[in-house]
């Protein structure tokens, strides 16, 4: 019959991804013809432990490209966003989302523009994001532990001592002559 062990340990207890689009609106010096280009740079983010859910908090630059006086001349308008998305990671096997639990957040696919509008000299963006969440916190791992035999051989002495006796005394000399 074997006996059983639990082992407390660090492991993955809980992950999920979440894509999220939201709306930005930004007011450029010059009143804007024509967006020409828009990026997304200095993505930056952490996740803490919000009563259980997982609050996200982040900030991004978004750079727009336009052009202005009836689209003879163009510049670049560069605005810092901040965002807060909420994720409600499910655990496994009960596991409890708590202070001592480590949170990693990943960008799996970085913020993109997907639209973008001008009204009324105010430029309309949206953009989309793929953010994913592991939570680390201990963890149970039930094993089953063996007697095992131990596999060492084991020498005695009197075995040790009898190999040395038998060796010879004369070997070393009769083989060391010059003529060899």
């Amino acid at each position: 019959m074997a006996n059983y062990r639990e082992i407390v340990t660090k492991a993955v207890i809980g992950k999920a991804k979440k894509t999220s689009g939201s709306k930005f609106s930004l007011a450029p010096e010059e009143r804007p013809d024509t967006v020409l280009g828009c990026w997304v740079i200095n993505n930056s983010f952490n996740g803490i432990n919000n009563h259980g859910s997982v609050l996200i908090n982040g900030a991004f630059d978004v750079n727009v490209w336009y052009s202005y006086d009836n689209d003879t001349k163009t510049a670049v308008t560069t605005k810092r966003f901040s965002y807060t998305d909420k994720m409600n990671v499910p655990l496994k096997n009960d596991s409890v989302l708590d202070n001592n639990s480590e949170i990693i957040v990943r960008s799996l696919k970085q913020p993109t523009v997907t639209n973008v509008d001008i009204n009324n000299g105010i430029v309309n963006l949206t953009i989309e994001k793929e953010l994913g969440v592991e939570i680390v916190g201990n963890t149970k791992v039930k094993i089953s532990v063996e007697d095992l035999d131990d596999d060492y051989e084991e020498l005695i002495e009197e075995e040790l001592d009898s190999e040395i006796e038998k060796l010879d005394d004369d070997y070393l000399e009769e083989n060391s002559s010059p003529e060899n």
